[in-house]
């Protein structure tokens, strides 16, 4: 149960530690945003990420999210694994990323799963082994110690005691851990925007030294990158029948701001023009599901 600070309103939808409701997030936005500011600095302080994204004067600059990070040297930006680094950034690269991996029997927990080529009749024989789930072979899932985002309830949050201090892999790493019963590849997180870089490497070079002519490549994502990496992103799982899984937290701006610390302005520009890029090129099973949470 929780109040309101601006209605004092009490209800068991209100969380406690945002302690605002909807309605006045909607409604009384300016007069709220820096209360929700607050919590959000709060929350990322314990674990050393920067409380907002840097916009400082002279910062070296990063294109690869909504957050447009400028960076001073030595400072690091909003995702806490990209640092400027005598005017170079460090840290997270296409040859190197802050990730964890393991192998998942399929068919697997996948939110697509219904519609993959890895669980379903869709897609077979091209994109699948066999019609029906793919008993016998393994999802490896790729987790990234970062995020473009910040949620306050993400039900992964111990990213954030990875993002500075979790272990460096490089893309040789991963690409080791793929093997003859590896039939798709799930990036997710945390989420993999920030190290998208390390991502794509990856999986252009696994696609090309592939043991079997099935290799899924899939992403789990707030959609909060730049259009240019997410066209990448569409022509490697177009190729390779993966899917493209767009989390939405909340369609109304504010609110994303309020559970997320971010617009969400380019997930849903990038989920609209995702849709579009899909219709064009007319190539199944590619995939976007999207999870409403608000």
């Amino acid at each position: 149960m929780g109040q309101c600070i601006i209605c004092n309103k009490n209800s068991k939808l209100i969380a406690s530690v945002l302690a605002v409701c909807s309605e006045c997030i909607r409604t009384h936005f300016d007069r709220v945003k820096p209360h929700i500011m607050e919590v959000h600095a709060r929350s990322r302080e314990r674990f050393h990420l920067p409380l907002h994204p840097p916009q400082e004067k002279g910062g070296l600059h990063c294109d690869i999210c909504i957050n447009q990070c400028r960076v001073l040297e030595g400072e690091q930006g909003y995702c806490g694994v990209r640092t400027n680094e005598t005017g170079v950034f460090k840290g997270a690269t296409s040859q190197e990323g802050n990730l964890s991996w393991y192998h998942d029997l399929l068919p697997t927990n996948c939110v697509a799963d219904w519609v993959c080529p890895g669980g379903s009749v869709s897609g077979y024989p091209e994109f699948s082994f066999s019609v029906g789930p793919e008993y016998g072979y393994k999802n490896l899932a790729v987790f990234f110690n970062s995020c473009t985002f910040n949620c306050l309830y993400c039900q992964n949050w111990h990213y954030r005691e990875l993002s500075i201090k979790g272990q460096r892999h490089s893309s040789q790493d991963l690409l080791e851990a793929v093997d003859e019963t590896t039939s798709c590849i799930c990036f997710f997180g945390g989420d993999p925007t920030s190290q998208l870089p390390y991502a794509l490497d990856v999986s252009r070079r696994v696609l090309e030294k592939k043991h079997n002519n099935i290799l899924r490549i899939c992403w789990e994502t707030n959609a909060s990158m730049n259009q240019k990496l997410l066209c990448e992103m569409a022509d490697i799982s177009l190729k390779s029948g993966g899917c493209i899984k767009i989390d939405i937290k909340a369609w109304d701006e504010e609110l994303n701001i309020a559970l997320c610390g971010i617009s969400n302005r380019w997930t849903l520009e990038n989920f609209k023009f995702l849709a579009k890029y899909n219709r064009q090129r007319q190539e199944p099973p590619f995939l976007v599901a999207s999870t409403l949470l608000v």
